[in-house]
């Protein structure tokens, strides 16, 4: 058992009785707190009062299904913004039986944090959510580190206070999540420099991210429409073909 997981309340949703048996015992030798619910109301209810720390969700549910259940709790298109930003919502594993990429990255723009697919190992999965949960806090250790060094980057018309967490362009504030607002941080401190995807992983979710790397391109397309004055044409976020991204200021 891992130290500081120990009463961590973890909600896990699925229609299916002897899958929530499954998930809970494997949860509960860990030293989590498990409660279950068998629809998408329930779960919405359960999220809202009893405040878990993650919840497992399996998105084929009856009535409220999986993905009108992660709109309710992490805010639809406002993104997974993670606890240590003032998140309500918990943390959200998904659980899918359909394995098409386009539901997956639908997911994880509704705000899930990471996905597996059915059928599922209960040690991966178990594995997943402590990772979830280790790196839930990664992006605020990057801005503090990045603030005690130089609490305000700029690049161009682009300025990100580190200390304060905002960021703004040409004195317009953006409205980003904790997410945007770590993504952006890293690439304006090394404007033009190339972030593939997997430095972006490491500086923003954590070393410990067992997810889907394109869950970068999910945040970066949001970031986009925030920051460009045209995101069909990037001006400053610029992808590098095969490679990853660049801010470019020039």
């Amino acid at each position: 058992m891992e130290t500081g997981m120990t009463e961590t309340r973890i909600l896990v949703v699925d229609d299916e009785a002897n899958v929530r048996k499954l998930v809970r015992s494997y949860l509960e030798k860990e030293g989590f707190q498990v409660i279950e619910a068998s629809d998408g109301n329930r779960a919405i209810e359960l999220a809202r009062s009893e405040r878990p720390a993650l919840m497992v969700l399996d998105l084929m549910l009856p009535g409220v299904d999986g993905l009108e259940v992660c709109r309710a709790i992490c805010g639809g298109d406002t993104d997974a913004q993670g606890a240590e930003a003032g998140r309500s919502g918990p943390m959200v594993l998904m659980l899918t039986a359909r394995a098409d990429e386009a539901d997956k990255l639908v997911g994880l723009g509704m705000g899930a944090d990471d996905y597996l697919t059915k059928p599922f190992s209960p040690r991966e999965l178990v594995a997943r959510v402590k990772a979830i949960l280790r790196r839930s806090g990664a992006p605020a250790r990057a801005a503090a580190s990045s603030a005690s060094a130089q609490p305000v980057l700029r690049s161009g018309p682009i300025e990100v206070d580190t200390a304060r967490h905002t960021a703004s362009i040409e004195g317009r504030h953006l409205d980003l999540t904790a997410r945007e607002f770590a993504i952006l941080e890293a690439m304006a401190g090394d404007p033009g420099i190339v972030f593939s995807r997997e430095r972006l992983l490491e500086r923003v979710w954590g070393y410990n991210y067992f997810g889907d790397p394109r869950v970068v391109d999910v945040h970066m397309a949001k970031l986009r429409k925030k920051l460009e004055p045209d995101a069909s044409e990037p001006r400053y976020l610029k992808t590098v073909r095969g490679v990853g991204y660049k801010l470019e200021t020039g």
